[in-house]
């Protein structure tokens, strides 16, 4: 069942266990932070521990620390997206039951670009037997619009530009755009912030929100960190994890990055630095170019 949507401001933060939080990641943790703290909102913690190939052991108990340590502290209990599983089925079987999936058996290399199947598995019934995705067959018609605080006006002819996507994926697990679909109208989000490398993630989300009936969050996307090859910083791209014991210069580094007041050389304990951080949130601070280099 999915709650009634709160009158006021719900965010969340989201982090995958696949390894520690680095930089980049307390970034966009601490401008959803603030965004709902100067809100008078609520600030929620899911776990998206849904991909166990990826997870690496000890992952979450070092973000859930490293949170603790920056002084960002969430609302009520964590969400753990693997105990979800039941959750994410009747979605499936809502979508299913409306005409909106198809089996897909393509194999990596019969994939388009983007991924997108190529072989008609919309038009024709999977094989017995042979595993398969799940795909959302996208409305030819389907447009998703936004406006973005950060990223300006955004438009998507999603039907034109992309024919379908994976919900279940061949391997039996949920895709992310489902579960993440599905947590956010179960905790009642209404306002999603995050890095501008999901802005392609949002036209998706939209649809599953019209396809299963439920209410659609605020979107707002702030630029990511690059490193100095311009490639966003991420575990994948081994970006350093953050040292805990060096929490406050940590922070100071993420509020000059968004653009936000220098807090008072004073505020030396990272209780005072996210207190000031709230007091003086200002959102027009924040860079709008797409990416900015670490260091810069």
């Amino acid at each position: 069942m999915i709650p009634t949507q709160p009158a006021g401001y719900r965010g969340r933060f989201a982090p995958s266990p696949t390894g520690p939080l680095h930089l980049g990641s307390l970034i966009a943790a601490l401008a959803s932070l603030l965004h709902a703290r100067s809100a008078g909102g609520e600030w929620l913690l899911r776990i998206e521990d849904i991909d166990p190939p990826r997870e690496q052991t000890g992952a979450t108990a070092a973000i859930l620390h490293s949170l603790v340590q920056h002084g960002l502290r969430w609302d009520g209990d964590i969400l753990w997206q693997s105990q979800r599983s039941a959750a994410y089925d009747a979605a499936l079987a809502a979508l299913a039951a409306d005409g909106h999936l198809f089996a897909c058996t393509c194999s990596r290399r019969e994939l388009g670009p983007g991924g997108v199947c190529q072989q008609n598995c919309r038009a024709r019934r999977a094989p017995a037997g042979r595993p398969c995705a799940l795909r959302v067959a996208v409305p030819a018609d389907f447009v998703s619009r936004w406006e973005d605080p950060w990223q300006g006006t955004q438009y998507c002819a999603l039907g034109r530009e992309l024919t379908d996507f994976i919900v279940r994926r061949k391997d039996g697990l949920y895709a992310y755009q489902l579960a993440v679909v599905v947590d956010d109208a179960y905790q009642g989000i209404t306002d999603i912030v995050r890095g501008a490398d999901l802005l392609d993630s949002t036209p998706r989300q939209h649809l599953l929100q019209q396809l299963l009936g439920y209410p659609q969050p605020r979107y707002a996307h702030i630029p990511v960190l690059t490193d100095d090859r311009g490639r966003k910083l991420s575990k994948q791209n081994m970006a350093p994890a953050l040292d805990d014991t060096a929490a406050p210069s940590n922070l100071r580094l993420a509020l000059h990055y968004l653009g936000q007041p220098t807090p008072p050389a004073a505020a030396d304990q990272v209780q005072d630095l996210v207190d000031f951080a709230v007091a003086h949130w200002s959102p027009l601070g924040l860079p709008r170019a797409p990416a900015v280099t670490a260091g810069q």
